[in-house]
């Protein structure tokens, strides 16, 4: 399973609000604890509960559930944002009171963490009785009853079946009708009569639940709930997803050049970061980083910055080692991550030398050096210039750097002139392999 929802709703409608003050700490070391648990072994801790408002309103809100205190330890806050009518006849969740709770849940917890709840159900009051009813319709048929439920999906069948027009109402965002029906009967003394029910109906249709999915666009929550699926009529999911397809995070495509695909130590190489939507539309002040990772394995952020207007940032990048880099962006709710391809950069060492300019034939020729960066173990071979080519001169003992990255070798030549040499340092997971600039000794 992915995690656990709560859904405690004795605390609001059964036990009474004079029991909240006690209830309110225990829910929230209760909630702490449980999302420890969850979170050790990597699952979800969501809850559902009623709607809430800004204390400074004074409005009746199911504080009980405390929404800033338990905010840290959940990563769901789903809003119960229906049943603002029940005992009397109105909207399911009329659209200013669901925004009001909206905003307050969004001033005390971040806004992707929300879900606005959509219930899928309308109801259905009796809101006149005219004429008189036979004693067992009376007992059902009056203004004192509870509403009846309907779900969604029926819900223009049953106008349609009393000849009623269902209405959108705008400020509310949802659908409302009023129809009759007569019921004919006879009283106790068998005398025949009628009476009629005038009933309203009030419920949210696809339209309804684009209205609310305006409100995630306006308040970047992390989306809509429904109480239950299947509900809803044929038409809601896709106009839903429509809307959702029209704010979802825009694709972000990055792209990672450099001036070259080589570096040497103590050199810097140029590279040019660019971020675009995939028409290739610029995306100017875009949050990225320039990240690489050498031979551990582990990405790290060499470079935090933003595009310019035209969503590029060109920077030197002064590298330490063998290297592959990737630009990225974080994610937000307007985008996705941008993450560019790898741009693999080898790194050159640079090798200096200590030679002497002339030598007696047949004497020791003693070269030292150094590598930089300095790296240990790192082989080490003497190459001499014959003819065109340069060919490995044969050591006494194989040569390796010493911990600081020096190193000395010696050969002896047995003949007089000028011989033209170079020193090769062996590839590494750090470095590539590495080549001297060459270099003469005169020998007499």
């Amino acid at each position: 399973f992915d995690g656990i929802d709560l859904d405690f709703e004795n605390f609001a409608f059964i036990d009474g609000n004079t029991t909240w003050d006690t209830t309110r700490p225990r829910w929230v070391a209760f909630v702490k604890e449980l999302s420890a648990s969850l979170h050790a072994d990597m699952k979800i801790l969501s809850i559902t509960a009623p709607v809430d408002f800004d204390p400074a309103t004074k409005r009746k809100g199911y504080t009980v559930y405390d929404w800033k205190n338990i905010a840290p330890y959940i990563d769901r806050l789903r809003i119960m944002t229906y049943d603002y009518s029940t005992a009397t006849v109105g909207p399911i969740g009329p659209l200013i009171w669901v925004e009001d709770a909206v905003r307050y849940a969004t001033s005390v917890i971040p806004a992707s963490k929300i879900f606005l709840g959509v219930p899928g159900y309308g109801r259905d009051w009796v809101v006149k009785v005219v004429g008189t009813c036979a004693p067992n319709d009376a007992k059902v048929i009056n203004t004192k009853i509870k509403a009846a439920t309907f779900v969604m999906k029926d819900a223009v069948s049953l106008a349609t079946g009393y000849g009623a027009t269902p209405q959108y109402m705008e400020n509310e965002g949802e659908v409302t009708f009023t129809y009759s029906k007569t019921f004919p009967g006879f009283l106790a003394d068998g005398t025949p009569t009628t009476c009629t029910a005038t009933r309203t109906a009030w419920y949210q249709d696809a339209r309804s639940y684009v209205a609310r999915a305006n409100l995630v666009a306006k308040y970047r929550l992390g989306g809509i709930m429904a109480w239950t699926l299947g509900m809803e009529d044929a038409a809601t999911m896709p106009r839903v997803r429509t809307f959702a397809q029209s704010i979802a995070p825009d694709q972000v495509v990055a792209t990672l050049l450099s001036d070259k695909n080589s570096a040497t130590y103590g050199d810097p190489i140029k590279v040019q970061l660019q971020f675009t939507l995939p028409d290739k539309e610029p995306i100017p002040n875009l949050p990225l980083n320039l990240e690489a990772k050498n031979s551990d394995g582990t990405w790290r952020k060499i470079y935090v910055g933003n595009t310019t207007i035209d969503g590029t940032l060109v920077i030197s990048a002064l590298l330490s080692g063998n290297s592959i880099l990737r630009a990225t962006s974080e994610s937000s709710w307007e985008r996705v991550a941008g993450l560019s391809k790898d741009l693999n950069i080898e790194y050159k060492r640079k090798i200096s030398l200590a030679a002497p300019a002339s030598v007696a034939r047949g004497k020791e020729v003693i070269i030292s050096g150094l590598l930089q960066p300095k790296e240990s173990g790192v082989k080490i071979t003497l190459e001499r210039l014959v003819g065109d080519s340069y060919k490995e001169v044969t050591l006494k003992n194989p040569v390796i750097t010493d911990l600081d990255g020096r190193f000395a070798l010696s050969c002896i030549e047995l003949n007089d002139g000028f011989a033209t040499f170079r020193i090769k340092s062996a590839a590494t997971p750090l470095s590539a392999l590495g080549v001297s600039e060459n270099f003469i000794i005169s020998i007499r």
